[in-house]
């Protein structure tokens, strides 16, 4: 487990499991509580299971969690084990993550995620279009803690990637209905064609409002953490895109049982951060459109793990020719890379 400093302090933490002197690696950022629940509640209740029996393991621990609920910290320790059981099956049978699970594709777009409200214009078009410039076909910013800024920002982003990629807005429900409304019909001026979270995620009635009106596609998702949330979601004709997170909806398997919604909704799949685990599983789910290739994490990846992806001509590209998910955790260095953040 480590700490990270960045626009928002980001923790890491890292899951191994073991078999037939073979290990997995998983992990997810998330609260350092999270890997006390690993250590203390998980790792009794899959200790001696087989790791090819994923469904098992998976639900073992999806009941151990019964009491303490089953959404928010734990959802995101079973999400790391889940990763770390899948890697240790795949390098068990000698094939990628990929491989296992079969592929839809061979490889996914990335858009490049950023530009927060924190940056000055200088830096979020340097930002923005540098990430155009090297061949991502999709920019997304911050928008919402100064609402009555957004539009310039909004158009200063423009300016910066010019027409070589599309530009996404994320408000992290900042808005109330009516003002995301009248702000969607601004960005359209400005060519932007994603509007991320125009209004809090919980009210479904709101985001279905913008939707209908708005002339870009609406997101959300993040926040799920189980199948549950995400039908409910769906069927309630909330989203145009579906966003769907690894690290927080219970891992392999909770990701790819939102994938089979998302097919039966007819409804797109965007993967929400951790680009290097999503690349893998988007490779693999229909539904998918993209994932998302933010900053932070993508950061933090390729600080900690030898084999992290990076967009190759505006793909993330999965390495079939490594076994499980291709990663290598450099412990020692993430140990020190954190007590620097912390210094």
């Amino acid at each position: 487990m480590a700490t990270f400093s960045s626009m928002v302090p980001s923790t890491l933490v890292v899951v191994k499991t073991f078999s037939a002197g073979t290990e997995g690696l998983g992990y997810t950022f998330a609260d350092a509580a999270t890997a006390g629940l690993v250590s203390e509640v998980l790792a009794g209740q899959i200790r001696g299971l087989s790791p090819l029996d994923v469904p098992l393991v998976w639900n073992r621990m999806v009941r151990s969690v019964r009491n303490l609920g089953r959404s928010g910290i734990a959802s995101m320790a079973i999400a790391a084990v889940d990763m770390s059981v899948w890697d240790l099956k795949a390098k068990l049978l000698g094939v990628s993550v990929l491989d296992l699970l079969g592929a839809a594709r061979h490889r996914i777009a990335a858009y490049g995620s950023g530009g927060f409200t924190s940056y000055p214009i200088d830096r979020l078009q340097e930002q923005l279009g540098a990430w155009a410039a090297s061949g991502l076909s999709a920019v997304k910013m911050k928008i919402g803690r100064e609402p009555d800024k957004d539009l310039e920002r909004v158009r200063a982003a423009r300016a910066a990637i010019g027409a070589r990629a599309e530009l996404f807005v994320d408000a992290n429900g900042a808005y109330e209905r009516k003002q995301a409304l009248r702000m969607a019909l601004a960005f359209e001026a400005h060519g932007v064609t994603w509007f991320e979270e125009p209004v809090s995620s919980d009210d479904l009635e709101g985001l279905r409002f913008v939707r209908e009106r708005a002339p870009m596609r609406i997101t959300a998702g993040e926040y799920g953490y189980d199948s549950r949330y995400f039908k409910t979601m769906l069927a309630a004709g909330a989203v145009d895109v579906l966003q769907v997170d690894g690290t927080r909806c219970a891992g392999v398997t909770g990701f790819l049982a939102a994938a089979t919604l998302c097919d039966a909704f007819s409804t797109p799949l965007s993967a929400h951060t951790a680009p290097t685990l999503h690349a893998y599983l988007c490779c693999a789910a229909k539904p998918a459109c993209n994932v998302e290739f933010f900053f932070d994490h993508a950061r933090i990846e390729q600080l900690c793990f030898d084999g992290a992806l990076r967009p190759r001509q505006g793909f993330l590209v999965p390495n079939r020719s490594k076994p499980g998910f291709g990663l290598v955790f450099r412990e020692a260095e993430a140990r020190t890379l954190a007590r620097r953040s912390a210094a």
